[in-house]
């Protein structure tokens, strides 16, 4: 049986085998993963995925079928790419690396490390593709559910995007990044077994459409689930289907039970939520939701709140789970900094004609500071140098500094999760780790959270970071320093 080891792209295996075969298996490394923008053109992300990272690490082994098929893959003149020597080396092999997380559900921004790995460089290489996998598409996911419910303004929303999903595997992890990212639930029921993650749903059209009537349809769907009645309405006429809806709602009562409310999938969600609301009202049932769903954003929730659109429950589907208007994160793995056996750390960075692609070198770290309850700024810093400034200079543009007062409050976001191979970290809970998102949410000034040119945030280098890192960009392109 093949395992997840095999999650990876050739080149890191091609690496892994040249680092061995050079002698440089056992020099240690420091990588970083991080992205280079915020998503969705907005101001931050939720950092998501590190659950299934340490399921993989913990798990990683080459099986006996891995090795068989390496042992297949061929070079461009057909012969093997890996001897047999190496393969028994894979065999062997167990992760030695030291990994440092931030935790699901914080607030993060472009630039920070989310996860750091150090150790021998050929097993840091190997895990670079299989973590941007798990990190970049939770990460994502939980970053446009936090946007969405943000619109929502408090209302529920619904993940309903499972038939609309990147696979089944895809389906499973965006439902969990979802709820991380405030989604009170999910139609996925295998979400809902492996995560336990509130499991929401009722009819679709087809039901009433197998009856000749839709007040039939209701009748019988409120017959035998009288507890779950939300009863889609815009099959033929919606505000005709609310009325229909209005007299089931009649009947549960005499029975003892009570109409949880309508569906709108179709028109003006608008007028007609607001209609449907004046004749639940009328009819005494104030308390029934009336849910929407119908290809929603985060925008266009914000339009229908800004209409005085009397929805209280959102299923949002499509454009949920697949990151609609951006499909990838984007997020990168760049090696920061190497010694060999024996030697001192010497920084590494990757150079480049564009100034936000030029990687940061060190043993990173990022540390948040707080000012009157409210989050003030994030220095990123290195380890390995030891004298630190509270001064931070933007990446990007050295014009933009800031200095933190000795007394305001900090904590660095990174920690440990792996020490030498062996897990150190305890896994959170998932209604831990959204409560984690919507406690750090709650520090963060409301700007960065608008839609259309959010605040930006600071995040920066410390200053003797950032004076280490213009030395070696300068002394790399012969420049004088």
């Amino acid at each position: 049986m093949y395992t997840r080891s095999l999650l990876t792209d050739l080149y890191e295996l091609t690496m892994a085998y040249g680092y061995w075969r050079s002698g440089k298996v056992h020099d240690e490394a420091i990588f970083h993963l991080f992205f280079r923008e915020e998503p969705f053109e907005g101001g931050y992300a939720i950092a998501a995925g590190l659950e299934e990272v340490v399921q993989f690490v913990r798990d990683f082994a080459f099986s006996g079928d891995d090795l068989e098929y390496l042992g297949t893959v061929t070079g461009n003149d057909g012969r093997r790419l890996f001897p047999e020597e190496f393969l028994h080396h894979l065999r062997d092999l167990r992760l030695e690396c030291d990994i440092d997380a931030i935790p699901e559900g914080t607030v993060v921004f472009a630039h920070e490390p989310l996860v750091r790995v150090r150790g021998p460089i050929a097993q840091a290489q190997i895990m670079e593709t299989a973590l941007l996998n798990m990190i970049n598409f939770q990460t994502l996911i939980a970053t446009k559910a936090a946007r969405i419910v943000f619109a929502a303004g408090g209302d529920p929303v619904v993940d309903f995007g499972l038939r609309r999903a990147q696979g089944n595997d895809g389906a499973l992890s965006a439902a969990r990044a979802a709820y991380i990212g405030g989604c009170a639930g999910t139609s996925n029921v295998l979400a809902g077994a492996t995560y336990g993650i509130p499991v929401k749903g009722t009819h679709a059209h087809s039901w009433v459409m197998s009856f000749d009537h839709e007040l039939e349809a209701f009748e019988k769907y409120a017959e035998v689930m009288p507890n779950n009645v939300l009863l889609l309405v815009d099959t033929y006429n919606t505000l005709e289907g609310v009325d229909h809806a209005i007299e089931i709602g009649r009947s549960l009562r005499k029975r003892g039970y009570e109409l949880m409310g309508i569906r709108l999938d179709s028109g003006d969600l608008a007028y007609l939520s607001i209609e449907a609301r004046k004749r639940l009202d009328a009819a005494g049932f104030e308390k029934a939701v009336i849910a929407a769903s119908n290809d929603l954003d985060e925008y266009l929730i914000q339009s229908l709140k800004d209409q005085g659109a009397a929805i209280t429950f959102w299923g949002v589907g499509t454009r949920l789970i697949t990151a609609f208007d951006q499909p990838a994160l984007g997020g990168v793995y760049k090696l920061a900094a190497l010694r060999s056996q024996g030697g001192q750390w010497e920084h590494r960075l990757k150079v480049s004609e564009q100034t936000a692609k030029i990687s940061t070198p060190g043993m990173l770290q990022v540390r948040r500071f707080a000012r009157d309850g409210e989050a003030a700024g994030d220095m990123i810093y290195d380890e390995l140098i030891a004298e630190r400034s509270r001064t931070i200079v933007d990446p990007l543009d050295l014009t933009h500094r800031k200095t933190f007062e000795a007394e305001a409050r900090s904590e660095d976001l990174l920690v440990p999760v792996f020490r030498r191979g062996q897990c150190v970290y305890e896994l959170p809970s998932l209604d831990a780790i959204r409560a984690r998102r919507e406690r750090d949410f709650a520090h963060f000034h409301a700007g960065i959270k608008r839609f259309v040119n959010p605040h930006r945030y600071p995040v920066g280098l410390e200053q003797h970071l950032f004076d280490l890192k213009t030395s070696l960009i300068l002394g790399s392109r012969g420049a004088q320093v």
